[in-house]
C-alpha cells in the first residue's frame, strides 16, 4: 500500500511530498481550498501544519489527501 513518507509545507499551498514507493514532487492544494473543510487551509500557519498519517497526509482538524490522490495529482 503507497504511503507517505514525508511532507514539507511550501509557499502558495504548495507540499514538497516523499511517497513510499520512491517518487517525489510538489502537491498543489490550491483547487481543494474553497471546498468545504479544507478553506481552513487558507489560513498559510494552518496550511503548515500538515504532516503524513496513516497512508495520507492531515492537518489537525481532520482535512486530508490520500496518498493515492496525491499520487495522481503531483507534478
Amino acid at each position: 500500500m503507497l504511503k507517505v513518507i514525508s511532507v514539507e509545507p511550501k509557499e502558495s499551498h504548495i507540499l514538497f511530498i516523499r511517497l513510499s514507493n520512491g517518487k517525489e514532487g510538489e502537491f498543489d492544494v490550491t483547487p481543494y481550498l474553497d471546498r468545504g473543510i479544507f478553506t481552513e487551509l487558507k489560513n498559510e500557519s494552518y496550511f503548515k501544519q500538515a504532516s503524513p498519517c496513516f497512508y495520507g497526509i492531515a492537518w489537525p482538524q481532520q482535512q486530508d489527501f490520500s496518498a493515492d490522490t496525491i499520487e495522481c495529482e503531483m507534478r
